[in-house]
């Protein structure tokens, strides 16, 4: 996924030695899958200046949204803003196909804020399209990928002290066509491709998706490679056609009236005047009924693997929330030209003779016609705590790797494919912690704690999400990304004039300071505590914003009403933001402290067995990522810190990871 990391091969690939191969093709990285996490992966290999293919079973579904119609929202928002930062195309993607913007918690501070849009399908399909089949170095080919090829012709020091392991590294890739494709670095991006199976009732098929078949091949490379596969579950529910559904009574939720785009290089949205509405209702007693009469009539559920918990099933919600009689449903549209509805929160399983009645006890639904039943899906998954362990030039990133949803997908993907790119040309890799953005934190989640269930993420799985929001999420990370030359000289000219001129900006408010009754003299009703206070200053207080002090100081006039935005968030911050930096600055502290990828843990006097035997599997990076592993006691960290003080790695040294 996000870890380049030279691996031990636990099981060595059987297959024709390399000198037989005769390869039809070159690229230094192929993308397989055509998902958010393959579109972010391939274009930002690409961006890496290296000649990439793009591979996927048919041209027509890149970009497809094979769940809800909409992209963002609490936590995956700021993921989104995130991948813009680095250049990626999702947030440019959304501004152009979206049809209702909204910035969800609002009325809460700006660090919960969470930037949502509702996504016209097709549009969304045809500007991602469009916007892969035209990207410099990328190429694009529909095809069905078999099985990976490494090469074993080098073997190099084995990372236990056994002897056992077996270094390889990636040569190519294999069609099921039998064709040979030459690479370096291949990036995995299956979704729920791999080894997947459709469940509607007591019905199972195998499929990744309706009407597209699985990528079973791969998932047998896998295993025979060594890796350690598990299963997870999710599902989608019916859609419905809108003419028959009765909107009387239901609440409307609207769009925000001035939208906020997803991308940083947007000032608006494509769709701003012409913006749709959601629908609210609700489950109620008698559908719970018939969900539970059902379950036993699904083998999603009595085969059940860890499904999500955040988004879970009606099955799962009933169940798990026995005591309510209702559970809200959004209905949402899925194009301007579009006819149907997605059902937001009815996900099932269930029979298909038995949705469509089920359906019908909701509040104006009792006339609804599916135009495509609810289904489970179960596919294959990489235990993300052993992407540490991977071949050297294999990636994954998106479902793969235990999480669910497009956000997190395209945020895995944009890492996995820049760092892909870099690594064909043995540059540094982009490494982010978890001070520095919501993508830090999912792949240090993911790594450390691994997936019991499909990953999620939320602004509560962050402690810096004060200094981690969605508004300034370019200037965390786009100069991360142009220092390894993966942002283009347009972004990069357009983030230093609006950083620019924030700095300015904050300059012209701190460069007056007033009294209590200075202030009360130009109108502002403060307290007469006697205190002398900035413009700046002035931020702190939930009323007061930047523009309010244009007669106080004219030269805000000329400053652009997004970066006066901007900067009243910066003050209302502010004061929080010197403690959490503080915080930061001792999390940095442990991830200075790296560990030897090579460590052999038995050495280390006052582990346990078990933390031996959970570090060397997981071969954290540093101290602070050790920390924060699942089974590590006061005890082992303090015996890890002394072991790692006595052979210090300085935080300059090469780092093998993502």
């Amino acid at each position: 996924m996000l870890r380049l990391a030279r691996a031990r091969c636990r099981v060595p690939f059987q297959g024709r030695p390399l000198a037989s191969l005769a390869y039809s093709d070159t690229y230094d990285v192929c993308v397989i899958g055509g998902g958010h996490a393959g579109c972010e992966a391939a274009t930002g290999a690409a961006r890496a200046g290296t000649r990439t293919l793009l591979l996927t079973q048919k041209l027509k579904t890149i970009g497809e949204m094979s769940c809800n119609p909409s992209i963002g929202g609490v936590g995956k928002g700021t993921l989104v803003r995130e991948v813009d930062a680095l250049d990626g195309v999702m947030g440019r993607v959304a501004d152009a196909a979206g049809i209702q913007f909204q910035i969800l918690n609002r009325s809460k501070g700006a660090a919960g804020w969470g930037p949502r849009a509702q996504i016209d399908r097709k549009l969304y399909k045809k500007h991602m399209q469009n916007a892969l089949l035209n990207y410099p170095n990328l190429d694009v080919r529909a095809g069905s990928v078999f099985d990976l090829v490494f090469s074993h012709a080098a073997p190099q020091a084995p990372i236990s002290s056994s002897g056992e392991d077996v270094w390889a590294t990636v040569d190519g890739i294999r069609l099921d066509t039998g064709e040979l494709i030459k690479c370096t670095q291949v990036v995995l991006c299956t979704g729920t491709f791999l080894s997947g199976e459709i469940h509607i009732g007591m019905k199972r098929f195998p499929a990744g998706r309706m009407g597209d078949t699985p990528a079973r091949g791969l998932s047998e490379s896998l295993a025979r490679a060594g890796f350690k596969l598990g299963r997870l579950q999710t599902g989608t529910p019916a859609r419905l056609d809108a003419r028959t559904v009765n909107l009387e009574g239901m609440e409307v939720q609207k769009g925000d009236a001035d939208p906020s785009p997803f991308s940083f290089l947007n000032a608006n949205v494509a769709n701003k005047e012409n913006q749709v509405a959601c629908y609210k209702t609700h489950t109620t007693s008698e559908t719970h009924r018939l969900v539970r009469e059902s379950m036993h009539l699904s083998v999603h559920i009595q085969e059940t693997k860890k499904g999500p918990r955040y988004c879970p099933s009606l099955e799962a919600k009933v169940t798990r929330f026995s005591q309510r009689d209702q559970h809200i449903v959004w209905l949402e549209p899925e194009g301007y030209d579009s006819e149907v509805f997605y059902p937001n929160g009815l996900s099932n399983s269930m029979p298909e003779e038995l949705q469509e009645v089920m359906l019908r006890t909701v509040p104006g639904l009792e006339n609804v016609k599916m135009v495509r039943p609810a289904y489970g899906v179960e596919y294959d998954f990489v235990d993300p705590r052993e992407l540490t362990l991977l071949y050297q030039g294999l990636f994954l990133a998106g479902q793969i790797n235990g999480t669910t949803g497009y956000e997190e997908a395209a945020a895995q993907g944009v890492i996995a494919g820049i760092n892909a790119g870099l690594a064909s040309r043995s540059s540094t890799p982009l490494v982010l912690t978890r001070a520095d953005g919501y993508i830090g934190v999912m792949i240090d989640d993911l790594i450390t704690r691994g997936a019991e269930e499909p990953y999620r993420m939320f602004t509560s799985r962050s402690e810096y999400r004060m200094t981690m929001r969605s508004d300034n999420a370019d200037v965390r990370l786009t100069p991360k990304g142009h220092a390894v030359g993966v942002v283009s000289e347009g972004r990069w000219t357009s983030f230093n004039g609006e950083r620019d001129e924030l700095i300015r900006a904050e300059a012209l408010l701190r460069g007056i300071t007033l009294s209590p009754q200075g202030w009360r003299d130009h109108g502002f009703i403060v307290t007469l505590d006697g205190i002398k206070r900035s413009a700046f200053d002035m931020l702190r207080h939930p009323h007061f914003r930047s523009a309010d002090f244009v007669n106080v100081i004219p030269e805000l006039r000329t400053i652009h009403p997004r970066v006066l935005a901007r900067l009243d968030v910066d003050g209302r911050y502010a004061a929080h933001l010197r403690r959490q930096d503080a915080d930061v600055r001792l999390f940095l502290a442990d991830e200075s402290l790296l560990l030897q990828p090579t460590l052999d843990y038995a050495q280390v006097n006052g582990l346990s067995s078990e933390e031996r035997e959970r570090l060397a599997r997981a071969r954290p990076v540093s101290i602070g990522a050790a920390k924060r592993m699942e089974g590590m006691t006061p005890n082992g960290v303090v015996a890890l810190l002394r072991h790692t003080k006595r052979r210090y790695v300085a935080p300059s040294a090469p780092a093998d990871l993502q």
